[in-house]
């Protein structure tokens, strides 16, 4: 148990990483190729799991791209590089689930993934949107009242991380290299990203240690990590690159991973996610959340704000034919 969900956690922890560091796409790109098929059922992919042999998820090699069990929903947030909460359409889009494989042309690079899904997603689901804004219940991450606690980053650049022992995984926004130091740590680096973060189980804890972040990623990161009942806004106005460390209770992030194994329909061993979590401090590791935040000298705040979404106005349940 602890083993599998560990490494649930490692490939969180990755996707959440690669995902904090993309670019605006330009317009007008396509796959070269792309093949969408019904996802196989919730007890194939289970069997799946066990056998270490589940495609979930997205990966990029090289010009192959992979999605697999996604469902729309899932696909136009990757496309529009948004958050869940983010879109708005019918609540079927969330159950089908697809995989898609596809092509990316010749020279363009991998980080154009999203805007090339957005013209499969037109071509294929007729999918049609706009773009507006809700107020919704939100976290505001402000400066506490004595200021921050937080270093700058030094300018040096990191060195990279040795290719020897290394695992490269590919993602929707470029290529990630991890590194094991133990059973239970190393050390990450994305293309494009300045830092490198670490990782370790300390005391029962996770210690998350960035050495270059701007405080949204920073943000974005531990949230992603843990099961927070609102999205959080930064409202700090604070510019800067920083050296955080970050300290998160095994426990919570365990709770957080049976949630989503169960949003999936995949069993795994352990209690069932509380239907109804209530606010964050009760939630799994959310008070370990606005702890750690504290400690670097700023607040979560509950709050009412505008939040950017895409709202769908035409999609199709089923792909026209490959």
């Amino acid at each position: 148990m602890y083993r599998r969900l560990v490494g649930i956690s490692a490939i969180s922890f990755a996707l959440a990483t690669g995902a904090l560091f993309g670019q605006a796409p330009a317009a007008g790109l396509a796959f070269e190729v792309a093949t969408i098929r019904a996802a196989p059922s919730i007890q194939n992919v289970a069997q799946q799991i066990q056998s270490g042999k589940a495609k979930i998820g997205i990966s990029v090699d090289g010009a192959r791209v992979d999605m697999g069990f996604q469902s729309l929903a899932d696909l136009i947030r990757i496309a529009y590089e948004v958050k869940p909460y983010q879109v708005q359409g019918p609540d079927w889009m969330a159950q089908q689930r697809f995989e898609v494989q596809a092509k990316i042309p010749e020279g363009v690079p991998p980080e154009k993934v999203p805007e090339m899904l957005q013209t499969l997603l037109a071509e294929r689901f007729k999918l049609t949107i706009h773009r507006g804004k809700k107020e919704l219940p939100v976290y505001a991450l402000v400066v506490g009242k004595n200021g921050p606690k937080l270093t700058p980053a030094s300018d040096t650049p990191d060195a990279p991380l040795p290719d020897s022992g290394a695992t490269t995984l590919g993602t929707e926004k470029g290529q990630m290299k991890m590194v094991q130091n133990g059973q239970s740590s190393g050390q990450v680096q994305v293309a494009g990203q300045p830092g490198t973060t670490q990782y370790s189980v300390v005391n029962g804890s996770i210690r998350l240690e960035m050495t270059k972040a701007t405080v949204a990623a920073m943000i974005d990161l531990l949230t992603s990590l843990v099961d927070l009942d609102r999205p959080v806004v930064d409202m700090t106005e604070l510019k800067g690159t920083y050296q955080v460390s970050l300290d998160l209770p095994m426990d919570g992030l365990q709770a957080v991973m049976l949630k989503q194994a169960a949003a999936l329909g995949i069993p795994l061993p352990g209690p069932p996610p509380a239907a109804n979590p209530g606010d964050a401090a009760s939630t799994p590791g959310g008070s370990a959340v606005f702890a750690a935040v504290e400690k670097l000298g700023l607040k979560l705040e509950g709050r009412r704000a505008p939040v950017e979404t895409i709202v769908v106005d035409h999609l199709e349940k089923t792909p026209t034919e490959n």
